[in-house]
């Protein structure tokens, strides 16, 4: 046998101990499914899924436990103040140019919304304050029940 005849049967017999072992591998992993009493894992050679099973979760009596709403007041929350909005086609979108007017759906001197999150939390009328813009609240209109002022 000259010498690559002999590489080549080594490639041969290594290969095909290779998918021996895969075989053998596959064989055992199905073998396993079936002693579970899994018969399809066991036909289809596919990972048996099963349905996840969870404690019931009890409310802790545990002293000294601030409430869940205390541990949530410092969260900052965005607000923002809408003085109304409009409607444009991408034309008029287009065109506009700086000095532009846009006039919007609410009239002038109606309450301005008063958003928490995205979420209307009351109206209010626009002032000024030390050179900025404010807002005093006139009406709550979407105010959380049971939280202590």
């Amino acid at each position: 046998m000259s010498p690559a005849d002999e590489v080549k049967a080594a490639e041969d017999s290594q290969s095909v101990a290779v998918e021996e072992e895969r075989a053998d591998a596959a064989e055992g992993a199905s073998g396993g499914a079936a002693e579970a009493g899994d018969a399809d894992a066991a036909a289809g050679g596919k990972d048996a899924v099963k349905k996840a099973e969870f404690q019931d979760v009890q409310p802790s009596d545990a002293g000294g436990e601030k409430p869940a709403l205390e541990l949530l007041l410092n969260v900052t929350l965005p607000v923002s103040v809408e003085l109304g909005r409009a409607t444009m086609t991408i034309n008029e979108v287009l065109g506009v140019r700086e000095g532009a007017v846009i006039e919007l759906e609410r009239a002038a001197g109606e309450p301005v919304d008063v958003l928490v999150s995205g979420k209307l939390l009351g109206k209010g009328e626009v002032v000024v304050v030390d050179d900025k813009f404010g807002v005093r609240i006139t009406e709550l209109i979407n105010r959380v029940e049971g939280i202590e002022e």
